[in-house]
C-alpha cells in the first residue's frame, strides 16, 4: 500500500470496510470522501487565512502554512472525483 496516493489510501480503507456492508453504487465512496475532505480543509484550513499575532513573519509563515494544508486536501478531494483542485471548490 506504499505505492498509493493518500487519496489512493483513504479509498482503500474505506472499500475494504464496506465489503463487509454489501456494495453500492460505482463511485459513490469516492465522492463522500472528497465532500468529507472538503469540509476538513473549511474547518483546519480556512480559506483567506489571516494571523493576528502581530508578529509580521509568524504570521505570514502560518498563513502559507494554511494555505499549503488547503491544497493539499482539495488536491486529493479533486483527486478522489477525478477533477482538478480548482474544480472541486465552491
Amino acid at each position: 500500500m506504499t505505492d498509493l496516493s493518500p487519496a489512493q489510501k483513504i479509498l482503500a480503507a474505506l472499500s475494504r470496510r464496506y465489503e463487509l456492508c454489501g456494495y453500492f453504487d460505482d463511485d459513490w465512496a469516492q465522492y463522500c470522501l472528497a465532500a468529507a475532505l472538503e469540509a476538513v480543509a473549511d474547518q483546519v484550513a480556512p480559506e483567506n487565512y489571516s494571523g493576528c499575532t502581530g508578529d509580521t513573519d509568524w504570521d505570514l509563515g502560518m498563513e502559507s502554512r494554511n494555505e499549503c494544508i488547503r491544497d493539499e486536501l482539495f488536491a486529493i478531494a479533486a483527486e478522489l472525483r477525478g477533477t482538478t483542485p480548482t474544480e472541486t471548490i465552491s
